[in-house]
């Protein structure tokens, strides 16, 4: 019998879920215990979970702009700038 496949998780829930390993991952470096091939395996996996918290944040932001205006989304005002969002303000 075939397995069914997992539910997937919201972006809203990925997003916790990865932000709340990011920031293990952080505390854990920062105690400055770990060997260089520990450290870059870390940091790898950090800017893959930040990765996800982006997109995460990108598709939450669509899932708004939809709401917003369901027929146009390319007519909704963009959310205000903030760092590292990707926005040039222009």
């Amino acid at each position: 019998m075939a397995k069914k496949p997992a539910p997937e998780t919201s972006p809203v829930a990925d997003f916790e879920q990865s932000l709340e390993q990011l920031e293990r991952l952080v505390e854990k470096m920062e105690q400055g215990d770990m060997t260089l091939e520990e450290s870059l395996a870390a940091y790898e996996r950090g800017v893959a979970l930040y990765r996800r918290c982006q997109q995460a944040l990108e598709e939450a932001e669509l899932r708004v702009r939809l709401l917003g205006d369901p027929d146009a989304p390319a007519k909704a005002v963009p959310f205000p700038d903030t760092p590292g969002s990707g926005h040039d303000g222009a």
